[in-house]
């Protein structure tokens, strides 16, 4: 009795268009979006720059879709909060603090991507500008949302403050891995302690 051997290209593939947009990923978040070329991306997804083109019609638009992407994934941060904990701001709030240690201590050397490109891309023409200023607003907005739906004080304050403690730690991270972005979760408990409302479940 024989055996059906599976070889690697026997294996289905993505479709191009998802291949692509993975090796973009991978390459934009380790080596920058300027510095890689379209080139390297289509070699990657092995696949070559005339498909790339035919899904992307320029590499700003593949930096779109990209950006686009990771948006997406952080919105779904938020929503996953609100379905794991309806109508329960405070509780909404301990799994946000919970996952922003984990995003503080899971070893990635670049940051966040997001911000990454924000540095990068300069020109408030480029259509991936809107992309990261329409998140970055969301996430103030969310915040903003939390903390006065927990019964924070001035919560619009407090959002800012948090939002530019944890922006920060990730921008300290890159230059200095076991710096004080290390104690940002133990600053921001502190932080949110102070400003409690009462019977805050936040310790």
């Amino acid at each position: 009795m024989t055996g059906t051997i599976n070889r690697p290209t026997d294996i289905p593939q993505p479709p191009p268009r998802d291949r692509i947009l993975s090796a973009a990923r991978k390459l934009f978040y380790r080596h920058g979006i300027r510095a890689v070329g379209v080139d390297a991306i289509a070699e990657a997804a092995a696949t070559n720059k005339m498909t790339l083109y035919r899904h992307f019609g320029s590499k700003d638009e593949l930096i779109a879709a990209y950006l686009t992407e990771l948006a997406r994934e952080g919105d779904e941060v938020w929503e996953k909060l609100a379905e794991e904990h309806p109508n329960d701001p405070r509780a909404q709030l301990e799994g946000w603090i919970v996952f922003v240690e984990q995003i503080l201590t899971d070893g990635s050397d670049r940051g966040c991507a997001i911000a990454n490109a924000a540095v990068e891309l300069r020109e408030i023409g480029h259509p991936a500008r809107q992309i990261i200023d329409a998140y970055k607003t969301r996430k103030r907005e969310r915040l903003v949302t939390m903390f006065r739906d927990a019964g924070y004080a001035e919560p619009e304050q407090l959002a800012d403050e948090v939002f530019l403690l944890f922006e920060g730690a990730r921008i300290s991270l890159q230059c200095c891995s076991n710096g004080p972005a290390q104690r940002v979760v133990k600053m921001l408990r502190s932080m949110l302690a102070e400003h409690a409302p009462p019977s805050s479940t936040i310790i």
